[in-house]
Formats: structure tokens, C-alpha cells, sequence
């Protein structure tokens, strides 16, 4: 394979199934954005002296991936932040997302992508409407986006044509498409509790069609879908009697499952986005991550909206799922820092049954991260033993350390501000749009 581009750093991190920590190590990148080769650098293949080289100072990782986001609520950012979830939905949040214009969606997409690229999250999982703005936007910004146009059975909706014209785009466009394949087209039926069972139904038979992936949000609550557990039993049951266990399926939040539940979704292979930071915010819960993990159930992390966080900063995240696992487990070893580091890359490409992005391997999308060690964070330095330095990365280090970030090996950010986008543009017209929807 021929080599564009050979990065060169202390420290890089492949994210492999053992959290490997290569000291002196390269990453090549190939002409058409895919890492060619990731290992030592004595082990390295020979290239030509006009090959670039980028000479790095820190830590050299794959980009994060966020598993449940809605971006573009950086507009709603505040609004109703003390109210529980379902007064937050009816009183503060669908009122103003239907005041929400395409044009409006696009700027607060826009922001989210900075924001999001800025602490080193190269892939987001999206759920929102104006999808086709979404995804305009991300492919702007430079981000990878798996995109699921949410619907509902509400007044004034159509979900079966909101089911059907995801499958004619599909049809039209592929699974994925855009510059280093940046963008998946998924199914997004809201809920189960804003849905009837003949929808989840239809929209298993159509993904399964087509192979894609369906992003649903599942047992946030223990009040929202009581009418569906004493149907069938759990909302986990209520998606396998409608087929979706039977194909690609990504369950946000997951937070009051039994342990049937999470059998049924180790024994489907379905996903589970954890989103500790929302779900606290809201008292909702917390995941049973411990028994997800050990069930062998793929769980990745997942910001939620920034409305109901409040950002977009998916090493908080894992900083929370640390905390929370300990917690609730008793057990300071029940999410090491090695754990949450692999939960926000590869965990989290698991959990959307992606195997080409989230760990630096032959083949995969060289979407990369450079972290800087030029800080109180790593005062210790590199020199010291693995555990410690995840230790500091994922403590003490997180988003701010963030420098550089390419997509499909292309530079999105450099020396922390994004070079597709003008941040202080982008925040401008989120400020206007935001001021017009709330």
C-alpha cells in the first residue's frame, strides 16, 4: 500500500483489545485516508524522503466516537435545565424544536461538529430531524456522522413516510457516502413510547433490507414506557418480538433493564450507548454498565443532546462511567482508565458494528487525535509506566489537551481550532438562530 503521509510520535494508542501503549511509534496514512501501517517505528516500512512527515510532541490515538448525540440542540443549550425528563421533552424541548427552521438545524449542527472536533470526537451518532442539514454539516466541518432521522407517531406527524423516505435515500445516495465514506444513513424511530409496535415492526423489515444500523432510544426512564412493559414485559422484549434484535441495533441509554433484558441484547448482539452525564442530569439513572460489560454486551459512550448535558465532551463521559461504575459497584477496578479509553473509541465502533473506525490498524479510516503533554495534566511526563499514563490521559488530561484531529487523514483541527470552520462564525449564527427558536 502506498503511503501519503507518516505521523511520528512518543506514544501512540491503538486502542487493540489489550489497550497496547507503543513508545516511539508511527502511524502511515494511504492516499485514500486509511492507515496503512501502525507499530514501532523501528519496525516501520522504508518510505521515500519526499513522503511529509508530521513529527509529534504527545499522545497519537484514534478519534473518540460519540455513540447517541443530537447535535444540533447547541441551540437549546440551558433551556428547561431543571426539569425531569419527560416536563423537559413536552414543556421546554418540543416546543422549540418546532420552531426550529432547516437553516436553523444546520448552524446548530455546524457548532456541534466544532465543538465536538475541538475535544477530539471525530464520529457522532446523530438522531434529529432536518437530517439532510445535519449531515451538510458535518460533511463542513469535516466530522464522521452516522445519521438517523428521528420519527414519531405525534399529531401532525407521518412516520410511515418518514420510514419510507430514509429507505428512497438510502436507495439513492448508499448505506454510506461523501469524502472517506463520512457519512452512514441509519433508521431512527424515536422510542417505543412514541411509537406503536407496527412501526418498530416496519422499520425492522426496511433496515434489514438495506443492512443499516437502527438508533433507538430505550428504558431512559422508568416512566416512559410503563405501558409497553406491562404488554410485553420490557421494551427490550417489545424490540425483539418486532425483529429489531434480528438486525443492526444501537440502544440509547439502556438505563432500567433486568437481566433478561441485557441477555437478550449480549445473545442479539445490539449495542448500547451509555450516557452517564445526561442521564444523571436528568435523574434518570444509571446503566448497569458492570453487568453490560460482563454480559459482553458492546456498550460505547454517548453525550446525548447538548440540551440535556450540556455539552458535547465525550471525555467527561468517560470520566463519569468511571465514577459511576465504582460506584455503584463498590469496586474501584470496575472501569480502569484503560477500560474508558476503550469504551470512547473502539467500544464505541462496536457498539454502531463499525469495524473501520475507532483503533489505528491496517484498513481502517486514519481519523486521529494528538493529544499535548505540555501541561499540568502530565506533569510526570511520558516516561512513566502504561497505567499511569491512561491514568493521566483519561483523569486528568481529557478535551482540553486536544490539539490536532484529521478525518480519513485530513487536518480538521490545528493547535485546537478547527481549519474548515471559523468558530466564532459558527457561534454567531448558532447565537442568532437560538435567539429566533427559543
Amino acid at each position: 500500500m502506498s503511503i501519503s503521509r507518516r505521523f511520528l510520535a512518543p506514544v501512540v494508542l491503538p486502542a487493540d483489545p489489550t489497550c497496547s501503549v507503543l513508545r516511539d511509534a508511527v502511524v502511515d496514512v494511504g492516499p485514500d485516508g486509511r492507515i496503512a501501517y501502525c507499530g514501532a517505528a523501528s519496525a516501520a516500512p522504508a518510505i521515500p524522503d519526499d513522503i511529509p512527515r508530521t513529527h509529534l510532541s504527545g499522545i497519537l490515538a484514534p478519534g473518540l466516537v460519540n455513540t447517541h448525540a443530537h447535535s444540533p440542540m447547541t441551540l437549546l443549550r440551558g433551556l428547561g435545565g431543571d426539569l425531569p425528563l419527560m416536563a423537559w421533552l413536552q414543556d421546554a424541548i418540543w416546543p422549540a424544536e418546532a420552531r426550529m427552521r432547516p437553516q436553523d438545524a444546520h448552524a446548530g449542527m455546524v457548532l456541534g461538529c466544532v465543538e465536538m472536533l475541538r475535544y477530539g470526537v471525530t464520529t457522532s451518532a446523530e438522531m434529529y430531524a432536518h437530517a439532510e442539514q445535519v449531515v451538510d454539516a458535518a460533511l463542513l466541518a469535516g466530522s464522521r456522522v452516522l445519521v438517523a432521522p428521528a420519527y414519531f407517531d405525534l399529531p401532525g406527524g407521518d412516520w410511515r413516510a418518514d420510514l419510507a423516505a430514509i429507505g428512497k435515500w438510502i436507495d439513492a445516495d448508499g448505506l454510506r457516502f461523501g469524502p472517506g465514506e463520512r457519512v452512514e444513513l441509519c433508521y431512527g424511530p424515536h422510542s417505543a413510547y412514541t411509537l406503536p409496535p407496527e412501526a418498530l415492526q416496519a422499520t425492522a423489515e426496511e433496515a434489514a433490507q438495506r443492512g443499516a444500523l437502527v438508533h433507538i432510544h430505550v428504558a431512559e426512564t422508568l416512566a416512559e414506557d410503563v405501558a409497553q412493559r406491562e404488554r410485553h414485559g420490557s421494551v427490550p422484549q417489545l424490540l425483539c418480538t418486532s425483529g429489531l434484535l434480528d438486525g443492526r441495533l444501537l440502544a440509547a441509554h439502556a438505563v432500567h433493564l433486568s437481566d433478561d433484558d441485557i441477555r437478550l441484547f449480549a445473545e442479539s448482539g445490539t449495542g448500547v450507548a451509555h450516557c452517564p452525564g445526561s442521564n444523571a442530569k436528568l435523574a434518570s439513572g444509571t446503566a448497569s454498565l458492570h453487568a453490560l460489560r460482563a454480559a459482553s454486551v458492546a456498550v460505547g459512550l454517548g453525550t446525548d443532546g447538548p440540551a440535556s448535558n450540556d455539552d458535547l465532551d465525550l471525555w467527561e463521559e468517560a470520566r463519569l462511567a468511571m465514577m459511576f461504575c465504582r460506584l455503584t459497584t463498590g469496586d474501584p477496578l470496575a472501569l480502569t482508565a484503560a477500560d474508558a479509553f476503550l469504551m470512547a473509541t473502539s467500544g464505541g465502533a462496536a457498539a454502531l458494528g463499525r469495524t473501520d473506525i475507532g483503533a489505528l490498524r491496517p484498513g481502517n479510516w486514519a481519523d486521529l487525535i494528538h493529544v499535548s503533554v505540555d501541561g499540568p495534566h502530565f506533569a510526570t511526563g511520558l516516561d512513566v509506566e502504561d497505567g499511569h499514563l491512561l491514568a493521566n490521559l483519561m483523569w486528568a488530561a481529557g478535551s482540553r489537551a486536544v490539539t490536532d484531529v484529521w478525518v480519513a487523514g485530513e487536518p480538521v483541527v490545528e493547535n485546537g481550532e478547527t481549519v474548515r470552520v471559523d468558530r466564532v462564525a459558527a457561534q454567531r449564527a448558532a447565537g442568532e438562530a437560538a435567539a429566533r427558536v427559543i
